[in-house]
């Protein structure tokens, strides 16, 4: 068997072969009648490589690599070796006065850190069963299907605290998370960074093995059989994708072959200074084919049904996080990336060329308006933006302060309106904001505890109503009191409590409500599926709009209170329908939430009056720090 024939060198070299993964690396095979391992590397400036390991006593004489013409590839066959064997690659720097170990970039798997080695692995003996899911997976990520996400670290989700206080493995997750995440109607489950990262403190994002899942919770096979058993129980999986950065750990990329081989040589683009790592090097094609093949190898082998791109504005911003006179322009005098924002439309086309219906995701805090726009259209062609800008306007310069203290910020709650069609929006209620030294979101809501789980309730509530694809982060389901951290597990105790139990219950009635209602999902992303009611009472911090599908009949009113007074015989305008009521099918304030129970009697009957510009109105019972969402539905 040829692994690399002449025709892969030549892709390889040229920085564009799609299915590298399958050429470079480990890959166990029978050669002339010898079974073993065929490696292979690609480090066109070493002087000499072989490959050490645990069966040849880590000796870089023993197995030394063979040069393949002038691609900068280095291969080599070592008979009786197979699955689970650790090895690194060895290197006599250029200059030939040194020599270094490496991990493997290709590897499909690597040993538990501390341990640095990669692992030989074959991915081709699991045998998957969700072919079902995978059939209809396009249907049920269309832009019109409601799209509702628990973002989940799998190191702290849940925990073993009879056996050290170890997190779940892969398959321990695997029954638990996609039970917990169907009964809470989530749609899909997005993994923090899976790669294999020697520092756990940087929850996956500083990664040194970028094909290979950490070894922390189990083997290749196992995170397999997670992602399958999350499908077979309806539950989609994104993975969060780290292509704008890596480790600086010694044993992975950096300095990889004694030059700067996948990051830039230009020391003013080398690193992230905020995070103390190197940047990719996206002039260089064979980087550049490293990270796209890296995407597609996630979709392809390990059946992940999205990629949100962590990092964006890193990559496509000469000046992130940069003092001035610390960075160089490009060519054009400006401070965008340009070679990262060719990668960005790239390896999305080919996304969603090789995988249709797979949805990418941007974490992108810029004001670059084409985050969303086609790739083949001149933007950067990802399905969704991450509204952050909704984020820090709504959680931290409205929804911190007092309610006496609101009125004042009013714009901010109602400014998200103004561009949110600009893109295809996703609303996140992140890891990001409950990390160390943030606070829980329920621990940094205002007020006494009763009145932080009021307004705690009341977020959630209007950020589902609110057009845009759903994220939340765990813990924040159900209140956790403490900011999250990676050792530790969730505060599951805390259901006990019946007010948890309440909060809990009020985002799955959420979810529900958003999946089963076509008005408050169908039209996330387009400008006919809002209205305003209500958009100017800042003095009472109240705000009401209408929700809607595609179809005339299918309309939701969503009455939001910021404050905290009741207000009694509140007159909201509803649009003209014929005849029918208003039904409450979402309240806040419900006793099964935690709530004090006041509400309108499960639904109201609009009068002739006209109100808010509207031909007709609702008097209403409208509770302090309380959303309400009705249902038009015929008499």
């Amino acid at each position: 068997m040829i692994i690399l024939s002449d025709s892969d060198l030549r892709l390889i070299g040229e920085g564009a072969h799609d299915y590298i993964y399958e050429k470079l690396g480990a890959h166990v095979l029978d050669l002339n009648g010898s079974s073993g391992t065929h490696f292979g590397v690609w480090a066109p400036h070493a002087r000499e490589v072989s490959v050490i390991g645990d069966f040849n006593g880590w000796n870089p004489s023993v197995n030394p690599l063979e040069r393949r013409g002038r691609t900068g590839v280095w291969s080599g066959f070592v008979p009786a070796i197979g699955q689970g064997a650790l090895y690194k690659f060895s290197m006599v720097a250029p200059d030939g006065n040194s020599r270094f170990d490496r991990a493997d970039p290709y590897a499909f798997a690597a040993e538990p850190p501390p341990g640095t080695a990669s692992k030989v692995w074959d991915l081709s003996l699991y045998e998957w069963g969700d072919g079902s899911w995978m059939a209809g997976r396009g249907d049920r990520q269309s832009i019109t299907a409601a799209i509702t996400i628990y973002e989940v670290h799998l190191g702290s989700w849940m925990r073993v605290p009879e056996e050290g206080n170890r997190p779940l493995t892969y398959r321990e997750a695997a029954p638990r998370l996609a039970q917990y995440a169907a009964e809470m109607g989530f749609t899909h489950v997005e993994l923090l960074p899976v790669f294999e990262h020697p520092a756990a403190e940087s929850w996956g994002y500083q990664a040194v093995s970028l094909y290979a899942p950490s070894a922390r919770f189990g083997t290749p096979h196992d995170l397999m059989f997670l992602v399958d058993t999350l499908h077979q129980g309806g539950i989609g999986v994104i993975l969060d994708w780290v292509p704008a950065h890596f480790a600086p750990d010694p044993h992975g990329l950096a300095e990889f072959d004694g030059t700067h081989l996948y990051e830039p040589a230009d020391p003013t683009r080398r690193k992230i200074p905020v995070w103390e790592t190197y940047a990719y090097n996206f002039e260089s094609p064979p980087v550049v084919n490293f990270l796209t093949a890296n995407a597609l190898f996630w979709l392809e082998k390990y059946h992940f049904d999205g990629l949100r791109v962590d990092g964006v504005e890193s990559m496509i911003r000469l000046d992130f996080m940069r003092e001035p006179g610390t960075w160089q322009p490009n060519n054009f005098g400006g401070n965008e990336n340009l070679a990262a924002v060719a990668f960005l439309q790239g390896v999305n086309q080919k996304v969603h060329e090789d995988h249709p219906g797979v949805l990418t995701f941007a974490e992108d805090a810029t004001a670059r308006p084409d985050i969303t726009r086609p790739a083949r259209s001149g933007g950067l062609g990802f399905d969704y933006k991450w509204d952050l800008g909704w984020v820090h306007d709504t959680l931290q310069e409205y929804m911190l302060l007092k309610p006496t203290e609101r009125p004042k910020a009013h714009t901010k709650l109602v400014f998200r309106m103004h561009y949110a069609f600009n893109e295809n929006y996703l609303l996140p209620l992140s890891h990001d904001d409950s990390k160390p030294g943030k606070k829980s979101l329920l621990a940094k809501m205002p007020g006494e505890e009763s009145e932080k789980r009021a307004n705690l309730r009341l977020l959630y509530g209007y950020m589902f109503a609110l057009p845009g694809k759903k994220l939340m982060f765990m813990g924040d389901e159900f209140g956790q009191w403490k900011e999250w951290a990676h050792d530790t597990s969730l505060d599951w105790h805390l259901l006990e409590d019946p007010r948890h139990r309440g909060l809990k219950r009020w985002v799955r009635d959420l979810n529900t409500q958003y999946r089963a209602e076509p008005a408050l999902h169908e039209l996330d992303c387009r400008t006919n599926g809002f209205a305003w009611i209500e958009a100017d009472n800042a003095a009472d911090c109240v705000l009401a709009f209408l929700r809607k599908g595609s179809a005339a009949r299918d309309q939701a009113l969503v009455v939001c209170n910021f404050s905290d007074q009741v207000f009694r015989n509140f007159r909201v305008g509803v649009p003209r329908g014929g005849r029918g009521r208003w039904e409450e099918i979402l309240n806040s304030d419900a006793t099964i939430y935690g709530g004090s129970g006041q509400g309108n009697m499960g639904g109201l009957t609009p009068s002739p009056i006209g109100w808010n510009r509207q031909p007709q109105s609702l008097v209403l019972l409208l509770p302090p720090l309380t959303v309400l969402i009705f249902k038009k539905v015929p008499r």
